[in-house]
């Protein structure tokens, strides 16, 4: 069994409610994606970051293909993210953090 990696993206061209949109499309925190443990979005001068935590690689791949292309395709973001995937070393979760923020 593949171990849990670590998905970090940045994404210049994406604006908030580029992304807000997106996510009410794909609604992946009300039917969470096969796979997907934790994400993390947020915005600087330099655009949009994500860290997920999946239990591969294959499953961001697979939840990409299957269900964020094609909400990125409609919503008609340009270019394309710098993505990067890292072995997962260790999670620690606060007691008391659960859900969306």
């Amino acid at each position: 069994m593949a171990a849990d990696v670590v998905m970090s993206m940045r994404w210049a061209e994406v604006t908030t409610e580029q992304y807000d949109t997106v996510r009410d499309a794909v609604d992946w925190e009300e039917l969470p994606a096969a796979g997907g443990q934790l994400h993390v979005a947020w915005f600087d001068e330099q655009g949009l970051h994500v860290i997920d935590v999946r239990e591969s690689q294959q499953a961001f791949e697979t939840f990409l293909a299957e269900r964020l292309a094609p909400a990125l395709q409609k919503a008609g973001i340009p270019g394309a993210p710098e993505t990067s995937f890292s072995p997962l070393h260790r999670r620690f979760i606060a007691p008391g953090i659960t859900g969306a923020a």
